[in-house]
């Protein structure tokens, strides 16, 4: 039963005592509840639709995925669910990540404790955590990276085009094949194939693609 006013946060690190004493940090607040949490991306990506969270604060390395990847997943579903980027090490890869994602914010495990509660309670009433100087550097580097390679389009089949598009507008793999009426491995083995032709390993890198072709356009 959703507590009126109160902000609802979901947890996911799959270290038990950095978990539990985030958990115990953010419960004593008046304005927070804790609504659920996991250990496992597999796990997260069952109980953040069933628990409906304001804020999920998202463990970036796990034993079985990404939190990042669980980002995505959830605000493809659902974007009403804001998510906070937890994580050891700070990169440019793993911002990107995270911008890519759709996450509302990025901070490191040695953060103090008032200063995670404040980028919760700033996650939840709408506001980014991303620091612009950072991302305006991870986007430029997108566009150095990208520019004057708009040939490799052609080396993609119609398909694969269509599927790439999809990428663009967030959708995951089950959501793909639902649209094109495919296996959702068969969109699995597609989108290896089309990352392949375009020289990229992850599929972050084809939406910061297509939604820079896009912004192009206009």
């Amino acid at each position: 039963m959703r507590e009126e006013g109160k902000i609802r946060v979901f947890l996911l690190d799959d270290h038990e005592v950095v978990r539990r004493g985030v958990h115990e940090l953010l419960s004593v607040e008046a304005d927070i509840e804790v609504v659920g949490e996991a250990g496992t991306a597999a796990d997260a990506l069952v109980r953040i639709p069933a628990t409906r969270p304001d804020v999920a604060v998202l463990d970036v390395r796990l034993p079985d995925g990404s939190g990042v990847e669980v980002c995505r997943e959830v605000r493809s579903q659902d974007d009403s669910v804001k998510c906070l980027m937890l994580t050891s090490y700070a990169d440019d890869e793993a911002l990107f990540d995270a911008i890519m994602a759709g996450a509302s914010g990025y901070v490191l495990k040695a953060i103090r404790g008032n200063e995670l509660l404040n980028a919760v309670r700033d996650v939840a009433a709408g506001r980014s955590l991303l620091d612009p100087v950072a991302t305006a550097r991870v986007l430029e580097r997108l566009r150095d990276g990208n520019g004057a390679k708009d040939d490799r389009l052609a080396g993609l089949t119609e398909q694969e085009r269509r599927i790439l598009d999809l990428i663009g507008e967030g959708l995951t793999n089950r959501a793909i094949g639902e649209r094109l009426h495919l296996a959702e491995k068969t969109i699995k083995n597609y989108v290896s194939s089309l990352l392949s032709k375009l020289g990229m390993e992850r599929r972050s890198q084809a939406a910061a693609y297509v939604a820079r072709m896009q912004a192009e356009r206009r």
